[in-house]
Formats: structure tokens, C-alpha cells, sequence
């Protein structure tokens, strides 16, 4: 993932100093279309292939994030990050890759996403030796077992499972698609910032 990861960044802020370039003739709101759509879509596109990833290449990753957010406010690098993150609402990268993942989950759990993904998942009341158990009331998925923590464990089916149980359950009821990212969003934002 590390060639993948570095082309990322490399193409991010290349963008970046051209924006930069043009950032006193642009209003706000223009500003800010220009990095979701030139930068921050970048760093979100098939992201969930980085679950388990190295904490160095997320860091990577997340400096692009950084630079992005220091773009938009003016801000000097040596201001605190957090609570301009905070105000644009944006996530960090761990949960950027939880929030995709999750959203995976939920499109395999109600048929919209493709078979060779919703076949990969299988809930735990599926499984008639849990039926009987307490647990099987919450629709949780039940987790592989793998032999490799470095690769079988990055495996979507692993990493959806583990990010999916680690919901809240008010969060993983959720009756709709759009209902579901708002919570989920705002699940993983106070987690991530301690709101």
C-alpha cells in the first residue's frame, strides 16, 4: 500500500499548490468545492482497502488532510489542527476508513451493494449455534477467523465485521442509507474529537 498511498499524497498536494496558487481570487465556499473535489476525494477514494494499514501511511495521508485544512483557514502550520477539523466537520483518516467500511457493511446487510461483497458477510443469527445466545438479538456480523494479524485481518470481511460491531446499535438500526451516514458520521466525530 505504500506505492498506492505515496502516488496519493503526491497527486494531493500537487493540487494543492495549484489552488494555493489561485486561493486570494477565490471566495470561501469556492475554496472549499475545489479541495472536496480536487483533494479530500482523493484521500477518500477506495480508502477502505487501507483498514489495518500502517499508522505511518495513515499519518501520511492525514497530512494532506492537514494541508488542506490549514489552506482553507489561512492558518499558520504551527496552529492547532484539531479544532479546525473540528469546524469544517471533516473526520480523521482512521475514521474516514471506518465510516466507508461501515456504509460497505450496511449496503451488504440490505442488498445494494454487490453479491461478491454481501456474500463475504454473514450475520451472527445466521449461524444456528448462536441463535440461542443472548448476543444473537443485536445484528452483529460475525467476524472470520484469521491466521495472519498483517493480512487476513485487512480482509474485508474482517476489518467490515470489526468496524460494523463496533457500532452503536442505535447506529447499525438505522432504517435508511442517508439516515444511516448521518449517524454514523456523527458517531464516529464524537468519538474522534471527545464531543
Amino acid at each position: 500500500m505504500k506505492a498506492h498511498v505515496t502516488a496519493t499524497v503526491r497527486a494531493c498536494f500537487s493540487a494543492l499548490r495549484q489552488i494555493r496558487s489561485v486561493r486570494r481570487s477565490l471566495p470561501r465556499h469556492a475554496l472549499l468545492t475545489l479541495i472536496r473535489a480536487l483533494v479530500v476525494s482523493k484521500v477518500d477514494y477506495c480508502n477502505s482497502v487501507l483498514a489495518g494499514a500502517p499508522g505511518h501511511l495513515l499519518d501520511r495521508l492525514q497530512s494532506v488532510l492537514n494541508a488542506a485544512t490549514w489552506l482553507i483557514f489561512a492558518a499558520r502550520k504551527r496552529e492547532h489542527i484539531t479544532p479546525l477539523l473540528h469546524e469544517l466537520h471533516w473526520l480523521r483518516v482512521p475514521e474516514r476508513i471506518k465510516f466507508r467500511l461501515c456504509g460497505l457493511a450496511y449496503r451488504c446487510l440490505h442488498g445494494t451493494a454487490p453479491l461478491y461483497l454481501a456474500e463475504s458477510l454473514q450475520l451472527s443469527t445466521d449461524v444456528a449455534a448462536r441463535r440461542r445466545l443472548r448476543s444473537a438479538a443485536s445484528p452483529t456480523l460475525l467476524v472470520p477467523s484469521s491466521r495472519r494479524s498483517t493480512l487476513a485481518d485487512r480482509s474485508f470481511p474482517v476489518a467490515a465485521s470489526r468496524a460494523w460491531n463496533s457500532l452503536p446499535a442505535a447506529v447499525r438500526d438505522t432504517p435508511s442509507l442517508l439516515c444511516f451516514h448521518r449517524r454514523l458520521k456523527t458517531s464516529l466525530f464524537r468519538s474522534s474529537f471527545d464531543c
